[in-house]
C-alpha cells in the first residue's frame, strides 16, 4: 500500500494549473456564503454565529469524503427551515437547549447518511419522485417566505402554519416599521434586479455572460455591506427600532459532542431522517447536474458519506444540519473550481471571518437578511412542475374513475377515488 493511498482521489491527481481556479472559486463562494450563513442561522432559529460555524468544518469534511468536484456544502434554506420546525416544539429558539438540540439533529442526520452510504443505499435516490420533491420544495419555499415577513416589515407576525400566518397578516400589517420595510423591500428590489437585469446590461456592454452572472451573484454581499454601513451610521436600532443582528461572538468553537436526554432522541429521530433524505436529494441532484456539465461522474454512495461527514463535523463544531446548496454550487462551478480544494479555501476564509471579522455584522439589519432569504427561496418555487403534474394526472383521473368498477361506485368522491391503490383504479 502506498503512503498516500489514504488521501482522497482528487488530491492524488491534483494538478498545479487547477490552483488558480480553486482559489478564485473559494474566495467568491465565501463572499456569497457569509450573508447566507447568517441568514439561514436566523431561519433555523439559531444565533448568527451558528451559521458561520456550519460553514467551516463541514466544508473540510466533505472535501475529504465527497465525490463531486464542484458541490459547495453549507447551510441551505430548506434544511434550515426543517431544523426550525423540528426544534420549535422542543425548546425556545436561540436558547442553550435549542442550540444543543440543533447540534444533535445534525449529528443524527450525519450518522444516518454515513450509514446509508456504507450500506451502499445511494441507488435509492433514483426511486424518488421528482413531482413529490418539487412539491415539497415549493411548499417549503412559500412557508419560508411567509415566516420572514416579520423581519422584512418589522411586524409582530406569529409563527405557525401558512394559513395561520396569512390569517394574522392583515392585523400585523398595521404595525409595519417603515424603516425596516424600506430597507427590506429595497434590498429585494436590488437583489431581483441584480439577478435579472444586471447580467443583460453587462452583456450589452461587452462583458461575457459568465462574468456578468458572477457579478449578479455577488450582489447580496454588496447589499449587506451597504445596509450595515447605513445602519451603523444612523444607529437605526435606537432611532427607528429596527431589529439588528447584534453582537456575534468571535473565535472558533470548541469541538464537543452534543448531549441530550434519551427522550429528546426519540423526538429528533423522524426529523433527522427527513432532513437526511431531503438534504441528500438536493445535494445529489445538484452534484449530478454539475458533473454532467463537466463530463464527470459522481458516486451516490460517496455523496451519502460525504454529506454525512459534513453533518457530523457541523454537529461537533456548534453548527446545524447542512447539505450541498444549488446557488453556491453553480457559482463555485462558474468561478472555475476544479476540485473540492475550492471548498477548503472557503473553509479557511470563513474561519478567518469567525476569528477576526464578526464585529462587522453587529449593525446588520434582520430585514436585509430576510430579503436575502426570500429572494433565494422564491426561485425554488416550481410552478411549471405543478402545472405539468396536474395536466398529466387529470386525464388519468378521469379515465380511472370511468373505467374502474370500484371508482364508478365512488364517482361522487373523486378525491377518495384518486387515493385508492393504483391496481384498483386502472
Amino acid at each position: 500500500m502506498k503512503a498516500h493511498s489514504w488521501m482522497p482521489e482528487w488530491v492524488r491527481r491534483y494538478r498545479r494549473d487547477w490552483m488558480g481556479g480553486d482559489l478564485a472559486a473559494g474566495l467568491i463562494v465565501s463572499v456569497m456564503l457569509i450573508p447566507q450563513s447568517l441568514a439561514y442561522a436566523l431561519l433555523a432559529g439559531l444565533p448568527p454565529q451558528a451559521g458561520l460555524y456550519a460553514s467551516v468544518l463541514p466544508l473540510l469534511a466533505y472535501a475529504l469524503f465527497g465525490s463531486s468536484m464542484a458541490l459547495a456544502v453549507g447551510p441551505v434554506a430548506i434544511v434550515s427551515l426543517m431544523t426550525a420546525s423540528a426544534l420549535a416544539p422542543l425548546a425556545a429558539p436561540g436558547s442553550a437547549e435549542y442550540i444543543t438540540l440543533a447540534m444533535m439533529l445534525a449529528l443524527m442526520s450525519g450518522v444516518i447518511l454515513a450509514a446509508a452510504g456504507l450500506l451502499r443505499l445511494g441507488f435509492l435516490a433514483y426511486f424518488l419522485s421528482h413531482s413529490v420533491i418539487s412539491g415539497f420544495i415549493s411548499g417549503t419555499a412559500i412557508l419560508i417566505t411567509l415566516g420572514q415577513l416579520k423581519y422584512l416589515l418589522g411586524i409582530p407576525l406569529p409563527g405557525g402554519s401558512a394559513l395561520s400566518m396569512l390569517a394574522a397578516l392583515p392585523s400585523a400589517l398595521q404595525s409595519v416599521n417603515p424603516v425596516a420595510a424600506t430597507m427590506g423591500i429595497g434590498a429585494i428590489v436590488l437583489l431581483v434586479v441584480a439577478r435579472t437585469g444586471v447580467p443583460q446590461m453587462l452583456n450589452t456592454l461587452g462583458i461575457s455572460q459568465r462574468r456578468s452572472a458572477m457579478v449578479s451573484r455577488l450582489t447580496p454581499m454588496l447589499v449587506v455591506i451597504v445596509a450595515t454601513s447605513y445602519s451603523a451610521m444612523n444607529q437605526i436600532d435606537q432611532t427607528a427600532h429596527v431589529s439588528i443582528v447584534g453582537a456575534v461572538p468571535s473565535g472558533l468553537p470548541a469541538l464537543t459532542l452534543p448531549y441530550v436526554q434519551i427522550s429528546m432522541l426519540h423526538a429528533l429521530a423522524l426529523p433527522a431522517l427527513l432532513i437526511s433524505l431531503v438534504g441528500f436529494v438536493e445535494s445529489v441532484s445538484v452534484a449530478q447536474s454539475l458533473a454532467l456539465k463537466r463530463g464527470e461522474r459522481i458516486s451516490p454512495n460517496k455523496e451519502l458519506i460525504g454529506i454525512g461527514a459534513a453533518n457530523v463535523a457541523s454537529a461537533i463544531s456548534g453548527g446545524f444540519p447542512v447539505t450541498g446548496g444549488f446557488a453556491r454550487s453553480v457559482v463555485n462551478h462558474d468561478a472555475g473550481a476544479h476540485s473540492p480544494g475550492a471548498g477548503i479555501v472557503s473553509a479557511i476564509i470563513m474561519s478567518i471571518v469567525v476569528v477576526a471579522l464578526t464585529g462587522w455584522f453587529y449593525y446588520l439589519p434582520h430585514a436585509v437578511l430576510a430579503a436575502t432569504i426570500i429572494v433565494a427561496v422564491l426561485t425554488l418555487v416550481d410552478f411549471k412542475s405543478v402545472i405539468d403534474t396536474w395536466r398529466t394526472t387529470k386525464p388519468m383521473q378521469s379515465r380511472c374513475c370511468s373505467l374502474s368498477p370500484v371508482c364508478s361506485r365512488l364517482a361522487w368522491k373523486k378525491a377518495y377515488c384518486w387515493a385508492l391503490p393504483y391496481r384498483w383504479r386502472c
